[in-house]
């Protein structure tokens, strides 16, 4: 079913300025390995990641779109760390819609390629992402340029944009369905993780979950997953906090290099409504996840969609998960949105050039 019909916010968005590339409805496929050797029979991996452009950012990126549309804008402001940025230049270009694009520092340069295949103007400024004072003087200054008749902001945040990151929710709907069609039942609904820079992600799947009318959605617990080096909300919900904390990102996982608070107190609060926490991982351990999801299962995802999965394997280490119930992971974004990480994955391995001859004889 498309967002469209699933989202009663988008009512007011006419046909004629609805933008869609076939977002959504991505596939859930269980766990074949990863899981069963932590003993978890039943974890589910939600690819967002089969997403038109190659992340859940497309799922935002064409309900904000679409609200231009409906608005009249004539071009469109942003910031991004890869992967809204990229989704918003694709809708924007279905659109018809200028876009300009001011980037975190570190991205890697496959995000901003995209971005620029598709007609967005880029530009990144120096501390952007990292340091949360440049940060939020960023945004405050681009809030000022929207002011200007015929632009408008857009941020993958539910701070700056409700209506496209209201899109977002969709991811738990789809999954609890999904589930309860794999033989799941309100009983054995376990916890849903989500990668969180910002939170916005975070905390659209746990306010999915409470708007759910299926009784198995209300019983799933959300855990918010984050690098170490960018723990704004993780800790804060472990320790009981209200709040979430600035810090200055120091993680390389590109995407969730957000220091600045944004959504990170609402994350608390909905994360928490649903019985979950947080759990943080060291950048190696999403590396390693990120290779064994390739190796172990085929799935082929950036260093912010292995978040998750480095996240659950920890709970499940620590024995902080029932063996029982079913889990799942949110798989981001695409393998193909870093190219730095792919070939950290696979340094030393060749591919060598031969002579037919050379190749007959080495096989």
């Amino acid at each position: 079913m498309s967002v469209w019909n699933r989202v009663a916010a988008f009512d007011d968005v006419a046909p004629a300025h609805r933008i869609s590339l076939g977002e959504g409805e991505t596939p859930l496929v269980r766990s074949r390995r990863i899981g069963p050797r932590a003993g978890l029979p039943n974890l589910w991996l939600k690819l967002e990641s089969s997403n038109p452009t190659g992340s859940y950012k497309d799922r935002f990126a064409a309900a904000a779109v679409s609200h231009l549309c409906g608005d009249g804008a004539r071009r469109c402001l942003s910031t991004s760390s890869g992967n809204a940025g990229s989704a918003l230049a694709a809708y924007c270009a279905v659109a018809g819609i200028p876009i300009r694009l001011v980037i975190v520092e570190d991205a890697p340069l496959s995000k901003l390629r995209q971005m620029q295949a598709y007609g967005a103007d880029l530009v990144r400024v120096r501390g952007f992402g990292t340091d949360p004072t440049i940060t939020e003087a960023v945004l405050r200054h681009l809030g000022e340029l929207a002011s200007e008749p015929g632009n408008a902001l857009l941020v993958s945040s539910f701070r700056y944009s409700p209506l496209g990151m209201g899109a977002v929710r969709t991811i738990a709907w789809e999954l609890v369905e999904q589930l309860v069609a794999e033989g799941a039942t309100a009983e054995t609904m376990g916890e849903v993780v989500c990668p969180a820079g910002a939170g916005g992600l975070t905390l659209a799947v746990a306010q999915g979950l409470a708007g759910s009318p299926l009784p198995e959605a209300r019983r799933a617990k959300v855990v918010c997953a984050q690098p170490r080096g960018n723990d704004t909300i993780a800790t804060p919900l472990r320790e009981g906090a209200s709040a979430a904390r600035a810090v200055a990102s120091t993680t390389q996982i590109s995407g969730l290099q957000v220091g600045a608070v944004l959504d990170g107190d609402a994350t608390i609060a909905a994360v928490r409504a649903t019985g979950g926490t947080g759990q943080t991982v060291s950048d190696k351990e999403t590396w390693d996840a990120q290779a064994a999801l390739a190796r172990d299962e085929g799935v082929f995802c950036e260093p912010a969609g292995a978040v998750p999965v480095a996240a659950l394997l920890a709970r499940a280490s620590a024995g902080e998960l029932d063996a029982g119930q079913h889990h799942v992971c949110i798989v981001s974004g695409s393998g193909f949105k870093d190219g730095a990480s792919l070939e950290r994955m696979v340094a030393g391995v060749e591919c060598p050039l031969l002579d037919l001859d050379q190749w007959r004889l080495a096989s």
